[in-house]
């Protein structure tokens, strides 16, 4: 059985987009399912942000065939997993649990490097370029951290 991982940000254009195609290139699609989504319905059916798409064509990651879409309920019992890019997203979505095995679900990405310290992917949408390669950097060492602590390679 494949394991089912959801990323989550407010639109799903910038960081989760880019989450869901780093951890996509780290693993075996044999062995996991990875998705994306936002908590908005801002940009429902676009592509990522242009920004993102060439942060990832940088390090040859291409999601240019993703759409976004927004967060369900259903996806509870969908993914295994649900890591969201930063705190208001997360409360968000913990607003939508229905009980403890959903709560324990989910969890903010970059725990995966700075344990229990609800630290925020930044968001690198109103920013430069700079913003775009930062979030990069973050979100390829939480993901690496992903792969080694839930065996996907």
């Amino acid at each position: 059985m494949k394991t089912k991982i959801l990323m989550v940000c407010l639109g799903n254009i910038c960081r989760s987009p880019l989450a869901e195609g780093i951890l996509k290139a780290k693993t075996d699609p044999e062995k996991v399912y990875i998705d994306s989504a936002g908590t908005g319905s801002y940009h429902v059916g676009c592509a990522p942000d242009e920004r993102s798409i060439a942060v990832g064509r940088k390090y040859s990651i291409d999601i240019t065939e993703q759409k976004c879409r927004q967060f369900d309920v259903s996806d509870f019992e969908e993914f295994d997993h649900i890591f969201v890019m930063d705190n208001a997203n997360y409360r968000n979505i913990l607003s939508l649990t229905e009980n403890k095995d959903d709560e324990e679900k989910v969890q903010l990405i970059l725990n995966e490097i700075f344990p229990g310290e609800n630290v925020d992917v930044p968001d690198p949408y109103h920013g430069g370029d700079e913003g775009f390669e930062n979030v990069y950097q973050m979100l390829e060492e939480a993901c690496e951290n992903i792969v080694q602590r839930l065996d996907l390679k």
